[in-house]
């Protein structure tokens, strides 16, 4: 006879972490399955978010160090330090994780199993482990979140030794002087400014025609300075011929036909070529289509609001429904996810979602950018300012980023926050709380901001805003009452 849970869930990353968490808050038996033999968390905690984030604090710091002191020094990072040094700290940050994670699901009494699963019934998962053992176990739901992968190159290989992928370069055993990334996504740019600030020569070659389309112009205007001037050189719109050894010139040659010039065909030496493909979800060998579970013709699963899949009993969350495929959303769509399945209320989430990219220096966004708020028919006015506005900055060393306002002219209503520069990852939150409940700039001018600080950013932005409104003709009186 199988063991019967409330809910199993294929994949401990963010969502199904999240899932389970409150699930067992609902007093439900929970069990999750993971085919990791020794580590939970997917990619989120072992190969994706968690250390490449490690090490890219680590990067930052010695950037930092480097742009105040390193002058004085005539030393290039890589000289000055080791990568193995530098991934010990990765290394140290996935320890205490792994750790964090699992005393959590202990001290929540949620099971776990090695294995893989795959659905043979509405309410029945078979659990093939790393032996070949198999067992069944029945839930009244199902949660898949088995997150994805990257794709492998089409007209070269990813070795591993001097051509990586995303979990492969996070074990490199040195920081390389030059650098080829193949890829234009947000894991290529971020990994472009983390091996920059350690001083590598780096080279971005987008097959697309630019790399994060969907940012506003003019913050990605001020990103492409401040990444010109770390020396990253990105060419976009280029067809990838091939990778081959150079044994002559002891090096690696990257060959590629540039669209810039006609299509002539270039020749890129290099120490590392790191490549970046499209993801695909692990949706395949789950026993999906023998249940009824839709997916798109990517593989992805097709959801309603609150993550039900189109059979009753079973729910996807995280990478396997696609967009946005982000950890942060994740975490949301695991709660949600929980709280329709036992028909406990929760409180909808708002559709704006922040986005948060972790190159050096950051970006992070919300709601409307200029253009589509012009595109909605809002009579708009942009509130800004430069870093090198901010004492904070000035104090931090780090003067280069820009905060941009959108807001509707006749209401002063918030419509979008833009930022690029340190923290703003950090410094979106509280524009999104403002955006959420429906708020104006004007709030940035009238409660107090701690000073210095980079959220006086805000202040100085909506300033500049309200200023503009001003020389237009509307009497001060009216702006700030």
């Amino acid at each position: 006879m199988s063991i019967s849970y409330d809910i199993i869930i294929l994949g401990s990353g963010p969502a199904g972490f999240s899932c389970a968490m409150q699930s067992a808050k609902f007093n439900k038996s929970v069990l999750i399955v993971e085919a990791d033999p020794e580590n939970l968390g997917g990619t989120w905690i072992n190969t994706g978010t968690v250390p490449s984030k490690a090490l890219r604090e680590t990067a930052r710091n010695i950037y930092t160090y480097t742009s105040q002191f390193g002058q004085y020094e005539n030393k290039k990072p890589y000289e000055r330090f080791k990568m193995r040094d530098l991934l010990k700290y990765k290394e140290r940050v996935l320890e205490n994780e792994n750790s964090s994670i699992k005393k959590d699901l202990i001290k929540n009494n949620v099971h776990t199993a090695r294995g893989y699963g795959k659905i043979v019934e509405p309410n029945l998962v078979e659990i093939t482990d790393h032996l070949g053992n198999s067992r069944k176990v029945q839930g009244k739901f199902i949660l898949v979140s088995t997150g994805s992968r990257p794709t492998a190159p089409s007209n070269f290989t990813v070795d591993h030794k001097v051509v990586f992928d995303a979990n492969s370069i996070l074990n490199l055993d040195h920081i390389p002087r030059r650098l080829v990334i193949v890829g234009g996504n947000i894991q290529a740019l971020e990994f472009a400014t983390i091996f920059a600030a350690l001083g590598t020569n780096v080279t971005v070659l987008n097959e697309q025609g630019e790399y994060l389309p969907f940012i506003d112009a003019e913050i990605k205007e001020e990103f492409d300075r401040i990444i010109y001037d770390m020396r990253i050189s990105i060419h976009n719109n280029v067809e990838i011929q091939g990778v081959n050894s150079n044994k002559l010139r002891n090096c690696t040659e990257v060959r590629y036909n540039a669209s810039e010039n006609n299509g002539e065909l270039k020749v890129l030496e290099t120490e590392v070529v790191l490549h970046f493909g499209s993801r695909k979800p692990n949706t395949e060998k789950l026993g999906l289509e023998s249940v009824g579970v839709e997916t798109d013709e990517d593989g992805y699963i097709i959801v309603n609001e609150y993550y039900k899949t189109s059979n009753e009993s079973i729910y996807a969350c995280g990478d396997v429904v696609g967009f946005p495929s982000l950890a942060s959303a994740s975490f949301t769509q695991g709660r949600l996810a929980s709280c329709d399945m036992f028909e406990i209320p929760s409180r909808d989430s708002s559709p704006n979602i922040p986005f948060g990219i972790y190159t050096i220096p950051e970006i992070a966004a919300i709601g409307l950018t200029e253009e589509e708020a012009i595109e909605a028919g809002h009579n708009v006015t942009i509130g800004r300012t430069k870093y090198d506005r901010l004492t904070k900055a000035d104090i931090a060393k780090s003067r280069d980023g820009l905060l941009k306002l959108v807001f509707d002219t006749d209401t002063f209503r918030l419509l979008g926050i833009h930022i690029v520069g340190d923290n703003a990852t950090e410094l979106i939150h509280l524009g999104q709380s403002v955006l959420f409940y429906g708020g104006d700039i004007r709030y940035f001018i009238s409660n107090v901001i701690n000073y210095p600080t980079y959220t006086e950013a805000y202040r100085i932005a909506a300033f500049n805003g309200v200023n503009k409104v001003y020389k237009s003709g509307v009497g001060y009186d009216q702006i700030l009452e």
